[in-house]
């Protein structure tokens, strides 16, 4: 294992930590502008983990030792994540350790430990949240599996990097079946991140909201760890389309000092507009019933297997 290679590992967890809250802080700004109202400062996700990191914790006197230990093993299953979607370069060392199958199990056990922690005080509100977060993720895990083995049917690989590499280095040409998954893959990413039509972030009302009910009893650390791991979940599904849809820009081969530099303002330039997309979308779009969230995450699910259907008859 080349150090270039270690130091590439470390530089992308260092930036996904310190870009996922000003990423979620322009897609506020974003929305906010596009809905005509006094836009957020960009930096306010900042400010809200420094508030709350300079607090004391209040906790339940019924909570066990689940309710404390949810929120760090939230972070580190999405700072694990980090690691193994390739931002800048294709070349991480975590690519040996896990694929994209097990970046998809990462996921599934930061939700678990969170709808866990949500039930564990036994308030109505956060059984309530847990719920209907389980059921989004039952819906939405066969879809993002199915778009991953479009793409690893393409690459040969499991392995998110080397899928990367491979579709950024082939001969550019238009894949039928990758256009039918990036659909499927934005269906996804909307309800896995909470984002409307499934989930309003700005809510607290209790017929609409899903994450938001899952961790009213946290509080200080654990709440900023909450939180930080919200935004860290976001700036990996970028991540996870950009590997999939839109790689070029990841530093590919021999990685170098140059090639990294040179994939930085590439990398902020595609969030830039993602996260304008994203905020565009949620304007145009109207928040859906809880129990039309199924319908929502079924088209999903139709989308990533037409895809990978046009990839078997097609080949392409």
């Amino acid at each position: 294992m080349k150090a270039i290679e270690i130091l590439t590992q470390i530089l992308e967890l260092i930036a996904a930590l310190a870009v996922a809250p000003l990423f979620l802080g322009w897609v506020n700004q974003c929305r906010a502008w596009l809905q005509n109202r006094r836009a957020p400062s960009i930096w306010l996700p900042y400010r809200g983990l420094r508030k709350l990191l300079s607090k004391d914790a209040v906790i339940a006197e019924s909570a066990s030792s689940l309710f404390r230990a949810a929120p760090y093993v939230v972070f580190g299953a999405m700072v694990v994540a980090a690691g193994i979607i390739p931002s800048m370069s294709a070349r991480l060392p975590f690519t040996i350790a896990a694929d994209a199958i097990a970046l998809v199990g990462l996921l599934a056990t930061a939700r678990v430990f969170l709808s866990l922690a949500a039930m564990d005080i036994g308030t109505a509100f956060g059984t309530l949240g847990a719920r209907r977060e389980m059921m989004v993720g039952f819906l939405a895990e066969p879809a993002l599996l199915m778009i991953i083995f479009v793409a690893s049917m393409i690459s040969a690989s499991t392995a998110l990097p080397i899928i990367a590499e491979n579709l950024a280095t082939q001969t550019l040409a238009l894949y039928p079946s990758l256009a039918f998954t990036a659909i499927a893959f934005t269906l996804v990413l909307l309800a896995e991140n909470a984002r409307i039509p499934i989930d309003n972030p700005a809510t607290h009302l209790e017929l609409t909201m899903i994450h938001e009910a899952m961790v009213l009893e946290y509080s200080a650390r654990h709440l900023a760890l909450i939180e930080w791991a919200a935004a860290l979940k976001l700036f990996n599904y970028a991540c996870i389309g950009f590997a999939l849809f839109i790689p070029w820009g990841i530093s590919t081969g021999e990685s170098s000092p140059v090639a990294l530099l040179a994939s930085i303002p590439l990398l902020a330039a595609k969030l830039t507009v993602t996260g304008a997309a994203l905020a565009l979308i949620e304007t145009v779009s109207a928040k859906l019933r809880v129990f039309r969230a199924p319908e929502f995450l079924a088209v999903a699910f139709l989308f990533a297997v037409l895809g990978l259907l046009v990839h078997l008859l097609l080949g392409g």
